[in-house]
């Protein structure tokens, strides 16, 4: 790693977050020696890449910094010699989102990016594409740091680190960021004043925190939620309340994602609610993007616009970029990253990836042991933690057996005939981005499987009716 010239890149570069990107850059200018960015896409992201890259261009000149901002299609030639590489791509772009959530609607099932039948699929989609960028980071860039916020990005991470074989590798979510923003204000403190301790895995941990008298104020925080009606949540998850008395059980604090475990009936029916209005959140999202390359492509802006919070995902930027600068100036940093266990949860294996508190420096992260779970969360996350391994291998292997495997474990989707004619749909509708499946989906296709769901279709068709 140059400590005088830093390169770094960011596949997806085309993505609306890339201002937030660039801002965290801005701000830590005289932590990071930055002399290149180079912002990387797919051709059919090109449109995008050129109006963000040229505002991220404004953004830069604005600073008054000499930075060199790079916009290209050539994946390759942007990683080489790189330092720190981040990836914030979707595979299938917002289209592939919309099948994913609109598809299990269809069967009267939860339809969400990153949990149940649409979070299989994006993993099944975007792991044989993070794994060929890790090849490439092998022979062009082999000393470089990758920041992976890729969703889900847990299963990602875990791909990374056991197929890839590339341990130089932090998986960041913005739920941990979040809640360390919102909540220290519900008991009148301050962030520097607490100590947070998260565990689990990523959308599914959980977490407890002290004063800096060495006093626990979990339950503090559990009762000032209650009083506040303050969740802090994600754009994207529908605000229902936990039921208390189980909060007071397990004296922990669930992420928002636990909603679709704990309160599933709840949120199932505000999910099927939203598709039958033809109001999924993906749609929703899309016209937020809308709004925002619109936005963007005034030559007058060179700051991130406030709308940029109504995308969701805040603070995945700018947390990708402090870890970056922890690692570069070996801060030491705490933050809360997927990397390997190593003991940490002891209720997991040491080589499985978990989200957890950690140390961030030069060696990248020093996870915080926090000790076994209850039997209820511990029964959980062995749960979760091993359908993310069976997701991980279909997506390597292509195994029609393994995927269904992976829907059958998956504690939202009701296993049985139902479960397999909804994979088999979702297969088809995917095949474009699923090569590794391509001899199932013929065979599929044969049978007779096609889209029904008419937004999803109308995508296939390039019908443009969204």
């Amino acid at each position: 790693m140059s400590h005088q010239a830093l390169k770094i890149v960011t596949i997806g570069g085309g993505s609306s977050y890339t201002p937030e990107l660039i801002e965290g850059y801005i701000k830590r200018q005289a932590q990071l020696a930055i002399k290149e960015i180079w912002l990387v896409d797919i051709p059919e992201g090109e449109q995008k890449l050129n109006v963000v890259g040229a505002m991220a261009k404004r953004m830069v000149k604005a600073a008054g910094l000499d930075w060199e901002v790079h916009l290209t299609l050539d994946r390759r030639a942007a990683l080489k010699d790189a330092d720190f590489v981040s990836t914030q791509f979707r595979v299938g772009l917002l289209e592939a989102r919309v099948k994913d959530e609109r598809i299990p609607g269809s069967y009267g099932l939860l339809g969400q990016e990153t949990n149940g039948a649409g979070g299989i699929f994006k993993a099944l989609r975007t792991i044989p594409v993070i794994l060929d960028i890790v090849k490439d980071m092998k022979e062009l860039c082999p000393n470089a740091w990758l920041i992976n916020f890729t969703n889900p990005s847990g299963i990602i991470t875990e791909a990374i680190q056991h197929y890839g074989q590339w341990n130089k590798v932090i998986g960041l979510c913005n739920v941990p960021v979040m809640a360390m923003i919102n909540e220290p204000a519900l008991i009148n403190k301050e962030l520097k004043d607490l100590t947070y301790k998260f565990a689990g895995i990523d959308h599914f941990h959980w977490h407890r925190v002290w004063d800096n008298t060495g006093k626990e104020v979990t339950m503090d925080i559990i009762n000032q939620i209650y009083a506040d009606k303050n969740n802090g949540l994600p754009k994207n998850i529908f605000d229902i309340s936990f039921f208390r008395e189980q909060l007071e059980q397990m004296k922990m604090i669930p992420c928002g994602y636990h909603r679709y475990y704990y309160r599933q009936t709840e949120m199932l029916e505000h999910s099927l609610e939203e598709f039958k209005n033809n109001a999924t959140r993906a749609q929703e999202v899309m016209r937020i993007e809308h709004e925002l390359f619109t936005l963007y492509q005034d030559p007058h802006l060179d700051y991130k616009p406030k709308q940029l919070a109504e995308r969701g995902g805040a603070h995945y930027s700018d947390a990708a970029c402090e870890a970056i600068a922890s690692i570069y100036a070996d801060k030491k940093t705490h933050m809360v990253v997927s990397t390997l266990n190593k003991g940490a949860i002891p209720d997991l294996p040491s080589d499985h990836t978990v989200e957890v508190s950690a140390q961030i420096g030069a060696t990248g992260a020093i996870p915080m042991t926090f000790g076994h779970f209850q039997p209820a969360e511990r029964g959980w996350i062995q749960l979760m933690k091993n359908m993310e391994l069976v997701i991980t291998q279909a997506a390597v292997t292509g195994d029609y057996g393994t995927a269904l495997q992976a829907f059958i474990i998956n504690p939202l989707i009701p296993s049985g005939r139902h479960a397999k004619n909804l994979l088999d749909e979702m297969l088809v509708a995917n095949k474009r981005y699923l090569p590794q499946f391509a001899e199932k989906i013929t065979e599929l296709e044969q049978q007779g499987v096609t889209v029904h769901d008419q937004v999803a279709a109308a995508i296939d068709n390039q019908i443009g009716v969204l």
